[in-house]
């Protein structure tokens, strides 16, 4: 998944338009901005196996950090607390906490069964395999994005060309990497796929800067 996760943020300014866009995006990307940093430091792993679904070749032999359930609850927990203690509004902080944990669901959905449960080798791992199916995983996504994109441009209009431009320029080059990881050529070494992940903050303080640029027109 990595529209819909950002479909969640989109989606989410409607109900808490007090949230910025760029911490919305850093709440539902949560885990996979751990993810990256943990491979490189070596504390999870993951292969590539082209062929493993028709989606994404990526195996995921461990991750229970950044990606088992009951990890993504803790994360959940904390970056709902640190929000609170931040802006002492109880609202915002489930709203964050609630998105860190849309991640894992989401990722549920689509991947084969190496989400672990719990922070343990025999812990059960759970995906119900959307990945397996081209066709359906670009439905399930394009739909979840085009209705988070949807309800976020109903409730905020652009003040200036930046945030008309940079608006639709952060939408383009968010499909442009969907495009990209669908049907651009393997990554060969697991250094590029740690690497190009952390360019999601890339994407994170454009939609911090955008929303700045933007008006609410809901309460």
């Amino acid at each position: 998944m990595f529209l819909g996760h950002f479909a969640v943020g989109f989606g989410t300014k409607a109900i808490r338009p007090r949230i910025s866009l760029g911490m919305l995006f850093v709440s539902v990307q949560f885990l996979d901005l751990l993810w990256p940093t943990l491979l490189q430091l070596g504390l999870e792993k993951v292969e590539i196996r082209s062929g493993i679904t028709a989606v994404n070749p990526l195996y995921f032999v461990e991750y229970p950090i950044s990606h088992s359930l009951q990890m993504a609850v803790f994360w959940a927990v904390l970056v709902g607390g640190i929000a609170f203690v931040f802006n002492k509004n109880l609202k915002i902080a489930l709203t964050l906490g609630l998105c860190v944990l849309s991640h894992w669901l989401l990722d549920l959905a689509v991947h084969i069964p190496d989400l672990p449960l719990y922070w343990s080798e025999s812990s059960p791992k759970v995906g119900l395999g959307l990945w397996h199916n081209v066709w359906l995983t670009v439905a399930v996504e394009s739909l979840l994005f085009m209705g988070g994109l949807y309800q976020y441009l109903a409730a905020t209009t652009a003040r200036n060309w930046m945030g008309l431009y940079g608006l639709w320029g952060l939408v383009a080059l968010l499909v442009l990497i969907q495009v990209g990881n669908l049907l651009g050529p393997i990554p060969q070494h697991v250094e590029d796929i740690a690497w190009g992940a952390q360019l999601q903050w890339i994407l994170i303080a454009w939609a911090y800067w955008v929303d700045t640029h933007r008006e609410i027109d809901v309460v």
